[in-house]
């Protein structure tokens, strides 16, 4: 169902997919990770796990029958806190026993399986962020512990709390997409730039026929790019429509709307990402939101705003 090739995973290793529909549009994305020759841990968006469950059900029972798969849901038996940022493995490496946890035996998109604070984790090398993160997954009963406990060594290396605005603003800033705000339901892999996540050696995936259709793969299709306001401090509206030509008449011509767009402090300025009709051919080109006060002049632009190289991941 995932379309990158995870079952060509070595165990202990992770690699992000897209979940397709049947017709080819995104239906959630995720992280799966091999824990053992025979033994897989998925994870999907926030919230996204009981119809991702299901979705994956109905296709184990009536198109993938011959499988020998068994799908088990254990959102409810584990608890997860995410540390990110350059300090995030000292706060973590302290609580560990039994994992490596230097670079070279768990790099980027890795997992692992031991102790923290005493009882069993799965330790996820992988981040929404942008920045070096960890993913402690730990039995539910003592979520509360754990956390208690890498707050506490948090607290020594400066620590904050962040919520689900600031993830929202750090995520936003290296270009990573939020399934059903970033995507409407006609938003392809390729669309979302998300192209390097399908495997181009699969015979069979649920969706790859779809995504052959001659509309999906002709020109002109909504792809999903980022903005910049030639005014820094204006932060666009989510929805804002984008027009070509602000003075064309009533009705005009819509050729996109603003997905996601918050003010970033790292970048000092506000940032967007939004989908337009042939957006990644219209790079450094001048667009126009029109709104009820006055028309706002932005410029297209790539999606990773802040750490293009991606060296926060590793740093």
């Amino acid at each position: 169902l995932y379309t990158n090739p995870w079952e060509k995973l070595e165990p202990g290793r992770c690699r992000y997919g897209i979940m397709l529909r049947e017709d080819g549009f995104i239906y959630d994305d995720g992280v799966v990770g091999r824990l053992a020759p025979d033994r897989f841990h998925v994870t999907t968006t926030t919230g996204g796990a009981p119809r991702v469950m299901h979705h994956m059900e109905d296709y184990l029972q009536t198109e993938f029958p011959h499988l020998n798969v068994w799908l088990t849901s254990i959102t409810e038996q584990w608890a997860v806190i995410a540390v990110q940022g350059p300090s995030a493995r000292k706060i973590i490496e302290p609580l560990v026993e039994g994992i490596d946890m230097s670079d070279e035996a768990l790099p980027h998109m890795s997992v692992r399986e031991g102790k923290i604070c005493g009882v069993p984790t799965r330790l996820f090398r992988m981040s929404f962020t942008g920045e070096r993160g960890f993913e402690v997954n730990v039995p539910a009963d003592y979520g509360e512990a754990v956390w208690e406990a890498l707050w506490a060594e948090g607290q020594k290396h400066g620590a904050t709390a962040y919520g689900t605005e600031t993830m929202h603003v750090l995520r936003a800033e290296k270009g990573y997409i939020i399934v059903g705000q970033d995507t409407d339901g006609t938003v392809t892999p390729n669309d979302a730039g998300l192209d390097w996540a399908v495997g181009k050696k699969k015979t069979d995936f649920v969706g790859i026929r779809g995504m052959m259709r001659a509309d999906l793969v002709a020109k002109g299709r909504k792809q999903l790019v980022g903005l910049k306001a030639k005014d820094p401090k204006v932060v666009l509206e989510e929805g804002a429509q984008i027009v070509e030509d602000p003075k064309q008449a009533i009705p005009m011509k819509m050729i996109g709307h603003v997905t996601s767009s918050y003010w970033s402090e790292n970048c000092g300025r506000s940032i967007a990402l939004a989908l337009v009709a042939g957006g990644r051919d219209r790079m450094g080109q001048t667009l126009y939101v029109p709104m009820p006060n006055g028309t706002i002049e932005v410029e297209v632009t790539g999606m990773v705003f802040v750490d293009k190289k991606g060296e926060r991941l590793n740093g």
